[in-house]
């Protein structure tokens, strides 16, 4: 437990976070939304300090990224608590818990930047949860991991205030956003927030004002989200604001926590996202949670010739060289050149 940053004293005793967009006001005793945050004595703590629930050398590509150092092995580090409250939620066990959760270990940023070289990982990925109610933790891991040569990445649900997100962006490469709808009331009524503007506004500055790699995700749910102006809405919205060749992830949804109800999405329904995307100008579109399927792969958008060609989050082939197509010598914007990564015996 430590001292919070972003938060200012009210009158009896309670307390205002600034941290996400909810600002909460919280009474002596009681906690954020996010659950791990609490006032003690009129003064704001967060209680997950250091605290890990999850950890694992992941390629990056689940994270997902597929234009970030291809291949390659991001260490993923996760702990408890998120300032949304999803129903479909698949990791809901550490999202919904607090600091009382049975598994947790002790970590120091030194630590986590040893664990990453020790497993030689070009990157540490914030994850799992939402890594910004972490904030303090991710803030001073990733100084650290910034001068020892490793890339940071936060895999976000992006509600975040702009002062602090600005304090964390200088040392922060890479970014996969969720996009959980491109309607307020889904917002409300899945995620219980207000509104999905904050995260889309927090994409449009990690990429234009910070230079930030970033890849958004979209989960595609029956009937909450998956219906095709809603889609067309958000993939013109992506080509204006953000830039046409962001990569966009489409991906499947299955039955998870409270929305157990709704049966898996549609194949049709992701191709049919994936087709309305390209008409509307996106020139890297994926689908996820169907391994196979032909939208895993990146194509050449002059050509059209698959450059690299995936079976899940492994590669197979790649056709990109110096930054271009090997096709026709289109620029193609990958970050990172592929190699294939060795580790004790284990080819990605």
């Amino acid at each position: 437990m430590r001292e919070a940053m972003y938060w200012e004293p009210l009158e009896s005793n309670r307390v205002r976070c600034h941290l996400c967009p909810l600002n909460c006001i919280i009474d002596e005793g009681k906690r954020g939304s996010c659950r791990v945050r609490e006032n003690i004595g009129g003064r704001l703590y967060t209680l997950n300090y250091g605290m890990i629930s999850s950890m694992a050398a992941d390629p990056v590509e689940k994270k997902p990224l597929f234009h970030f150092y291809p291949g390659s092995c991001a260490f993923s580090i996760g702990t408890v608590g998120c300032n949304m409250h999803c129903k479909h939620c698949q990791n809901w066990e550490i999202s919904q818990a607090d600091e009382r959760f049975p598994y947790l270990q002790n970590a120091t940023p030194e630590g986590i930047v040893s664990l990453a070289k020790h497993y030689e990982c070009e990157s540490i990925a914030y994850t799992y949860n939402e890594p910004t109610i972490w904030y303090e933790f991710v803030l001073d891991t990733a100084k650290i991991a910034k001068k020892a040569g490793l890339n940071n990445i936060l895999v976000t649900n992006g509600y975040i205030n702009e002062e602090p997100f600005r304090e964390l962006a200088p040392y922060i490469d890479a970014m996969n956003i969720d996009i959980k709808a491109f309607d307020d009331k889904f917002y409300m009524k899945i995620a219980s927030v207000p509104t999905g503007e904050p995260s889309r506004r927090i994409a449009k500055i990690a990429k234009k004002e910070f230079g930030i790699h970033v890849e958004l995700t979209y989960l595609i749910i029956p009937t909450l989200n998956d219906k095709e102006d809603e889609i067309r809405a958000f993939a013109r919205w992506v080509v204006e604001e953000i830039g046409d060749d962001t990569p966009v992830h489409f991906s499947r949804f299955f039955p998870h926590y409270k929305l157990l109800n709704l049966p898996p999405t549609p194949i049709k329904t992701i191709e049919m996202a994936y087709r309305v995307a390209k008409e509307e100008g996106l020139k890297f579109v994926y689908v996820g949670n169907i391994p196979g399927h032909f939208g895993e792969h990146t194509y050449c958008p002059k050509c059209g010739k698959p450059l690299i060609v995936r079976w899940g989050f492994t590669i197979e082939e790649y056709h990109i060289k110096d930054g271009k197509c090997e096709y026709c010598g289109e620029p193609i914007p990958i970050i990172g050149e592929y190699k294939k990564r060795h580790y004790r015996g284990m080819w990605w």
